[in-house]
C-alpha cells in the first residue's frame, strides 16, 4: 500500500516510513561524501522531469538536508517543454510540503523539435536544449549546483551507448564544473539501482507526470536497456561489473573507493577469473 502525503514520505511520519527512505539516503550520501558533491553554502537546484528518478531524488535530497554536516540550500526546477495538458501543480504542491521552492521554467522545446526542426531522432537536442533551460535558471536564482537523477543503470547504459554507437569509451561524470554558467552539476543517485528507485516510487505516493513526448520509450537507451536485461540474466551482476570496470578504469571521473553495502561485489568474480 501507497503512503500518502510527501511529509510522510520523506520520514517526518513514523518508522515504518522511514524504512523506505533509509535505502536512498545510503546510497545518496555515499556517492556525496566520496565525490565530495556538496561544500557549505551550497544552493542546489534539483531538475525535476516529474520522472520517479528525479522524484526520488528530490525526497533523498530533502531528507538530507535535515542532518547532513555541511548545510546547503534546496530548490526544485523544471523545465516545461511546452506540451500541452501538462499539469504540474502536484509537483508544486508535493514541494510545498517539502518545504522546497519550487520553479517552473517554460520553454517551446517541443514546438522547436518537434513542429520546426521535425526531428527524426530528436533525443539528443532535446536533452542538449533542456540543459541549457535548466542550467541558465539555476544560475539566474542564485544556485552554485544542479542535482541530476541518473541512477547506477544510467551510468552503465550510457557507457554500453557510446563504446556501442560512437567507438568510444565514456560516460557522464559524477560531478562536472560548467566554467560557461558557473555552476557544478552532481549526480547523487550514481550508486542508487533503477530497481531501488522502482521500490521507492512503489511504497510512496510521488506525483509522477508521465512524459508526454512522442519519442518516449522508443529510444537508443531503451533498446539499450532491453540488451543489458537480457544478457544481465544470461549472465548475473554484468552491469555490477561494467560499472566496477568504469571505476578502476577511472572513466570521465569515476573512482573506486571500495565496495558498498547493497552493491553486488565484483570480488567473487575477479577471483575465479584470476
Amino acid at each position: 500500500m501507497k503512503e500518502k502525503g510527501a511529509l510522510a514520505s520523506v520520514g517526518t511520519a513514523p518508522s515504518l516510513l522511514m524504512e523506505h527512505t533509509k535505502r536512498i539516503l545510503s546510497y545518496t550520501r555515499r556517492a556525496i561524501d566520496d565525490y565530495k558533491m556538496i561544500e557549505p553554502g551550497d544552493k542546489i537546484a534539483v531538475g525535476v522531469s516529474a520522472g520517479k528518478d528525479s522524484l526520488t531524488l528530490l525526497c533523498a535530497m530533502a531528507q538530507l538536508r535535515r542532518f547532513y554536516p555541511i548545510p546547503f540550500e534546496l530548490i526544485a526546477i523544471t523545465v516545461d517543454m511546452g506540451f500541452e495538458g501538462v499539469d504540474f501543480s502536484p509537483i508544486r504542491k508535493f514541494c510545498e510540503e517539502l518545504d522546497i521552492p519550487y520553479h517552473v521554467v517554460p520553454t517551446e522545446i517541443s514546438h522547436i523539435i518537434f513542429d520546426v526542426r521535425k526531428e527524426k531522432n530528436p533525443c539528443s537536442l532535446c536533452a542538449k536544449m533542456r540543459r541549457g533551460a535548466l542550467h541558465n535558471a539555476a544560475k539566474e536564482l542564485g544556485c552554485t549546483s544542479v542535482a541530476l537523477g541518473h541512477h547506477f543503470d544510467d551510468a552503465v547504459e550510457t557507457f554500453m551507448l557510446n563504446l556501442f554507437f560512437e567507438g568510444r569509451l565514456g560516460c557522464f561524470s559524477p560531478v562536472t564544473y560548467l566554467s560557461r554558467v558557473g555552476i557544478k552539476l552532481i549526480r547523487p543517485m550514481l550508486y542508487m539501482p533503477e530497481k531501488d528507485i522502482r521500490y521507492f516510487a512503489s511504497k510512496v505516493d510521488l506525483p509522477i507526470v508521465k512524459s508526454p513526448c512522442p519519442a518516449d520509450g522508443n529510444t537508443q537507451r531503451e533498446e539499450m536497456k532491453r540488451l543489458l536485461r537480457e544478457l544481465d540474466r544470461k549472465h548475473d551482476g554484468l552491469r555490477y561489473r561494467i560499472f566496477g570496470a568504469m571505476q578502476r578504469g577511472e572513466i570521465d571521473g569515476f573512482r573506486f573507493f571500495g565496495e558498498m553495502d547493497g552493491i553486488k561485489s565484483y570480488r567473487n568474480t575477479t577471483e575465479n577469473e584470476e
